[in-house]
This record gives C-alpha cells, structure tokens and sequence, in this order.
C-alpha cells in the first residue's frame, strides 16, 4: 500500500518506496462454521483497539530511512483487521438452514446429526430382519416354503403305487386267513365221511392257490413300487447331493456352505405356493394309516365319525398327541359333557376305521374320571414281533409267589404283574392261540418259589405239563378223569386240615409268616390244562365240578389257588357256578364274541373287548382281567422249551436246597437195600457195579461174572460163584462167553436184565 503525501513533501523515488505486505495475525475465531480452526489456548478479550491520529504533516522521509512509511501502513492495517476480528453477535443457530448444499440441513453436520445418519441402516436393517422372522411363521416364510417343497418333493417321490401294495397285501392276509380256515378244517374232517372229506380237500386246496397267487401278486406290486421310487429318488435327491459333495470337494467350507444354500434355495422355491383347499388332497381327510400325524382336528373328525360324539361337539385335549419311543401315538382326551368313557372303548372298531389302521392297534382306557379316556393307536400290528426274553430267565435266587407275578408287556410295551394270593384263575382261547406258552409264566413262577406245592393236572395227555412232574406233589398225566377225581378229594381233604389248623392257631387265613412258620399252610397251585376233558365226563364229569367248585370258593383263604385253561369255556363245559367264581380272566384269540364273553364275562364284547379282535400274527396276546376295572390287551412272556427245562433245573436245585423236592420214586436198588435181607443187599450191589460201568443216562448191559465176585469181595459180600449163581439163574444163552477187555477174552458174565428179574421176582417189587 502507498499513502499520497502532501505537495509540500518531497516523494521518494519510485525505486526507494518500500512493498508493503499485510500478514493477519494470528486470532482465535469465533465462527462456527469452521470448527477445524486449532485453538492452542484460551486468549484474553481484546482490548479496544486505539488508532492514534495521522499526523498532520507527514515525517520527511530520507531516502534510507523508511520508519514512516512502514508505521503509518501498520496503523492502517492494525484498523482494518481490528474491524474483521470485531465479533458478531450471534443468536440461536438455525437448524433448519440448508446452507450452501440443497436439501442437507445444517444440524446434520453437528455430531448428533452424523450419528443419527449412521443408525439409520442400523435400525432399519434390525426392523427388516425382525419382519423376516415373524414372516417365518407364516405360510410365505422361507423355512415353511423349504418345508413344503421337502414335502411336496417326497410326496412325488412315494408316488401312488403304495395304493395298490395295499390292496393286494389285504387280500393276501384275506385269503392266507381263508386258507388256514380250510385246510384246519379238511384236516379235521373224519376220513369216514367219505364225500365231506373230498369236499373240504378240494376246498382247502382251492384257497391255497388263491393265497398264494395272492402273495405272489402282493410281491410283484411291491417290487414294481420300490423300482418307481428308485427312479424319482434319483431325480429329487440327486441334484442336491451332487451340489453338496462337488461344492465341498472343490470350494471346502464355502462350497458346503454354497451347496446347502442352493439346496435351500431349491426347495423353497419348490413350495414357494402355500397349500389352500383346492389344491390340498389332504385336508379333506388325513388318515393315521397314510403316515399323518394325528392332530386335534383329526381326532374332532374321527371321534365324529365313530358317532362318539355330535357334529357340533368337540373334543378337549388334555395331552396333546405325541409320539412314544415305540412310534406309537398316545393322547388323553376328555370327552363332551354327558359322553360316557365306554361309548368311546365300544366303538373302537369305528375309530380304527377311522385312522385307517386295524382294530387291534387301538387301544382305549378310562382315565381317572368317566369321560376321560387315554387313546393309544400303535404304528404296526402289536405283538407281531419277536418276543423278549422273560424276566424268570435274570432270576438269581428263589422268586416270591405271594408278590406281583410278571404275566408280559401290553401294547404299550409296559410289563403287568398280577397278585394271584387268595385268587384263581381262568385262560381260554382257540386252539393254537397259546394257552401253554402263557400258563407257563404262571407256572414257572410257582416252580421258582421253593415254598409253593404244586398239584398239575393235564387233561390234554400230550406232555406239556410232563416237564414239571418231578417238582409235583401230586401229578395226572394221562387224562384220566377217575384218576383226577381221586386227586381232587385227597385236596379237598388236605384243606379241611389246613382250616383245623388254623381254627387251632386262632388265624383266619393263611400269610405268608404263617406259611413260612407251618409248611402244612405253604402256598398250594392246583393247575387243570384242558379242563373241559373232565368236566365233560359222562360218569365222573359232575363229581369233579362239585369238587373244583369247593376249592376254588373256600381254598382261597386255606392257601389255596386253581387256575383252570380250556379251548371253550362254555356253561355245556364249565358249569356257570364255578365259571363265575374264578376272578382272573384271561381270554386269548377267540372266533366269535360269544366265546371272548365266556371267558371274560356276558357284555365284554359289546364294550368293547372282544378276544375276536385279536389276530392270529399276535401270538401269545389275549385280554387280562385281573387287576382294575377293565382287562387289558397283554402277551405273555414266552420261554423256549430249552429255557424251560434250564429253569426247571434251577427250580428243582433250590427245591433240594430248601428240603421241598417230592420224593421220587426209589430205584430198584434203593428198594432192595429197604428189604434188610443179605441177598437183597447183594442184589442190591451188583445192580450199583452196572450202574458205574454205565454211562450217565444208562448203565451197562452185561458185565464179566469174575468182575462181579471181585467187587463184591472188595466190598465186604463173601460170595462165591456158585451163590452167585444159584441168586442170578441164567439160561444156557445168557451163560455163553462173550469178549471183554483190551485183548478181547471171551469170559462169562451176567446180564442186567436177568438181574433185575432175580429182583423183582424174589422180592416183588417193580423195576
């Protein structure tokens, strides 16, 4: 800057005029819009800035000397930046300024302003994946739409070919039924009957056919199903596996990731289109037959369909149906106001229609209350498969038959024990059905007790009860009714002495203290197999009835208890009077209601326990009435005859151990050695040298005379040959020389039978 001086002064020369360049000194500022401005530190108000009056006349200025010039500039320019700096009242900032940018507000270039602009992606990515996964529950959610594409995709894959696997599998188990039906009863015609036998041949023959093209078209049906589904199989899970297995060899983590992603992707887009009524088959009617899952409102529709309930009535579900660890479905339901549990259990063939599965596989109990029911509806045919070995099997020590017996698992697989103390018993069934095989739970667990006295009676004559004839106190064996008449008097005695003595002791009935201080009070089983053989009888028929109708109504208390099994237990069989007071029922496989009500009493079948229900694959099953209110749907534990005969030893082990084992009947040397006379003694002997000479099962045939007179000198009999000759006469055969030893002489000797002859015929006594 240059100041004109006045006329007077002399002006410098041009080149001798300094440049004068103004520098802003250094001011903290005081303007928001630069807020990067460095403060170092707080700077005291400034003072008023004083300009001091420009001189009237202006210094001479030398040519060198240039103080003027420059104080004068420095003056004017120390005015100017005092004005610049002078600062601006300023009041509220207006946050609604856009400033120089358009549409930008001041107050987002504040702090507060940035931070709000960054949380907006935040929260409106948090408010889209809160709206993702409440999307999920519905019907347009990725995980539903993955659902129903897996869904959709092995519906085509199962196909409609199991239709008719079906359908041929009920007619194979149709006409395999018919078949058996026809050839029993071609096998059972008499021969006699010459025509009808023909007839029934020819019948029989006819089904067999049948049944076999039956299975043979059931196999084909099944073949063709299984080579179909193969194929779509391919198709639908193929692409996906291919995915999964080439992502992971080639990309690792992230082409399993990839893969698994695509695969989702494909199936959500498969279901991408909710089910609704049109295009649902399902929702009309959804069968627990067809592999769905039983909900609420299928059991609103089954339990309407049955006539359990009205139209406009519904179930109230007190646990939900859910799926047990055997497949099974299992619900607790109660039923409208005023429906009775047993309208339900009477219509369970209805119900079963209903879920599309056989009857034999619902079943349905009261629970707790009269209109509460407990619905378990098992996934395949109950107790068709392999039975479990019986719990007798783990027994280390004796059993206990004054507690709980295990009689084997119901349809729920849960074991069911019964008390038989001051109780009897009744089993019935077809033949075939497995009366044997369940009287022996009952059986066995009598053998294990050392305590219990067992009386066996088999009507049957055909061994089954034969293996227990040594553990017996009393044994009939060949269907004899005369012989079985005696038996049951020398009962009936025996419990006449059993109330003397407990008339003497002051007891009412026999426990298990009084049992286990008295043996004349331990517990007694009298089992009848095939009861209607006796009770039928022309002469002793009457006489036994009489006698098993006074042991069962009073023997309960002496200790007592008769358990009785017959194929039909009619009133023609079994008279209603001693039917009524048997109150364990048992009823096996039956071929009419009528027959199931014989054995579990008239009315059962219309309640709904029918033993007809029960199917011939359910071997061992039958209907248990003996603990609670209503019987029960039970298989017995079943035992091979090599388990059998291996509990029987330890029975008759334990027995020995306790001093219980009956006495057996005494060898012919025992008998001998009773006699007291020597040669008895002798005879007695030489029978114990063929026995060591013997093996374990038999002993020897023939023994050396000289090995005779050897061993019986070496045990103190002085005998010589000739006695031993004149006590053992043998014919010139059997005196003829036969080889013995390693060098094969040829010496004389005695054969056992002659010995045991010279025995009983001396003596009398039986062999």
């Amino acid at each position: 800057m240059t100041e004109h001086l006045p006329e007077d002064t002399t002006a410098p020369e041009p080149d001798t005029i300094a440049t004068v360049t103004f520098l802003h000194p250094a001011r903290p500022s005081v303007d928001n819009d630069q807020p990067d401005t460095p403060t170092a530190a707080p700077v005291a108000p400034q003072q008023p800035v004083v300009i001091p009056p420009i001189p009237a006349q202006a210094p001479a200025v030398a040519p060198d000397d240039r103080t003027v010039v420059l104080d004068i500039a420095r003056v004017i320019l120390d005015k100017q930046a005092a004005q610049a700096a002078e600062p601006k009242v300023v009041g509220k900032v207006d946050l609604d300024d856009f400033d120089d940018a358009p549409l930008i507000p001041a107050w987002m270039k504040t702090p507060e302003g940035w931070a709000a602009w960054t949380g907006v992606f935040y929260r409106a990515r948090r408010r889209d994946f809160r709206r993702w996964v409440r999307r999920q529950r519905t019907d347009k959610g990725h995980i539903r739409q993955f659902g129903r594409g897996v869904r959709r995709s092995h519906e085509w894959v199962v196909g409609f070919e199991g239709v008719r696997v079906q359908s041929a599998a009920h007619t194979a188990h149709v006409l395999t039924r018919e078949a058996r039906i026809a050839a029993r009863s071609a096998r059972f015609t008499p021969r006699i009957l010459g025509a009808k036998k023909q007839i029934a041949m020819k019948a029989a023959e006819k089904a067999t056919k049948a049944a076999e093209e039956a299975v043979l078209l059931h196999k084909k049906a099944k073949k063709d199903r299984n080579r179909a589904r193969n194929l779509r199989a391919g198709v639908v899970y193929g692409p996906p596996l291919a995915a999964i297995g080439s992502g992971y060899a080639y990309g690792g983590s992230l082409g399993l990731a990839a893969g698994l992603l695509s695969t989702f992707a494909g199936g959500a887009f498969i279901g991408c289109h909710p089910y609704n009524e049109e295009n649902d088959w399902t929702t009309e009617w959804r069968s627990l037959g067809d592999g769905d899952r039983m909900t609420a409102p299928m059991l609103d529709q089954s339990f309407r369909a049955a006539k359990v309930i009205g139209n406009d009535e519904s179930l109230r579900v007190v646990q939900m149906p859910m799926l047990d660890n055997r497949g099974a479905w299992t619900a607790i339901l109660d039923l409208p106001p005023g429906v009775p549990a047993k309208r339900a259990i009477r219509a369970t063939d209805e119900l079963a229609a209903a879920f599309g599965v056989e009857e034999a596989q619902v079943s349905i109990a009261k629970k707790g209350r009269s209109g509460r029911i407990e619905l378990y509806v098992s996934r395949d045919l109950p107790f068709t498969d392999k039975a479990a070995p019986g719990p007798l099997l783990a027994l280390n020590e004796a059993a206990n038959f004054w507690g709980p017996i295990s009689i084997g698992p119901d349809v729920r697989g849960l074991p069911i024990s019964i008390s038989v103390v001051e109780r009897s018993g009744l089993i019935g069934g077809e033949p075939g059905a497995g009366k044997s095989a369940s009287g022996n739970t009952i059986l066995l667990a009598a053998a294990l007790d050392p305590r219990v006295i067992l009386v066996l009676a088999d009507g049957k004559g055909g061994g089954d009860l034969e293996p227990f004839e040594h553990l017996c106190e009393c044994f009939e064996g060949d269907a004899d009714p005369e012989a079985f008449y005696e038996l049951l008097k020398e009962q009936v005695e025996d419990m006449k002495r059993r109330y003397a003595l407990l008339k003497k002791l002051g007891k009412r009935k026999v426990t298990e203290e009084l049992a286990n201080k008295y043996p004349e009070l331990r517990q007694k089983l009298i089992w009848v197999d095939e009861l209607m053989f006796y009770t039928t009888d022309e002469e002793y028929g009457k006489k036994i009835t009489k006698l098993l109708r006074n042991l069962v109504s009073r023997g309960r208390a002496a200790g007592i208890i008769t358990f009785c099994a017959t194929q039909k237990p009619g009133s023609d069989v079994v008279d209603t009077s001693l039917r009524d007071l048997l109150s364990i029922r048992w009823a096996l496989r039956c071929t009419t209601p009528e027959a199931s009500d014989t054995i579990l009493g008239k009315g059962a079948a219309a309640s709904g326990y029918s033993a007809k229900t029960i199917q011939s694959e359910m071997r061992g099953a039958g209907l248990l009435w003996a603990e609670g209110t209503n019987p029960v749907m039970v298989r017995a534990d079943y035992y091979t005859d090599e388990q059998v005969n291996e509990l029987l030893d330890r029975a008759t082990e334990w027995r020995r151990e306790a001093g219980t084992l009956p006495n057996a009947p005494m060898s012919l040397a025992d008998q001998l050695r009773a006699q007291g006379d020597d040669d008895a003694q002798i005879l007695a002997f030489v029978l114990d040298v063929f026995a060591a000479h013997g093996t374990d099962e038999e002993p020897a045939d023939w023994l050396p005379g000289q090995l005779l007179l050897d061993r019986l000198k070496a045990a103190g009999h002085p005998v010589t040959a000739e006695k031993l000759g004149a006590l053992i006469v043998r014919t010139d055969e059997e005196k003829a020389k036969r080889p013995w030893g390693e060098k094969g002489s040829r010496v004389t000797g005695y054969p056992l039978a002659r010995v045991e002859a010279a025995a009983t015929g001396r003596f009398g006594l039986t062999a």
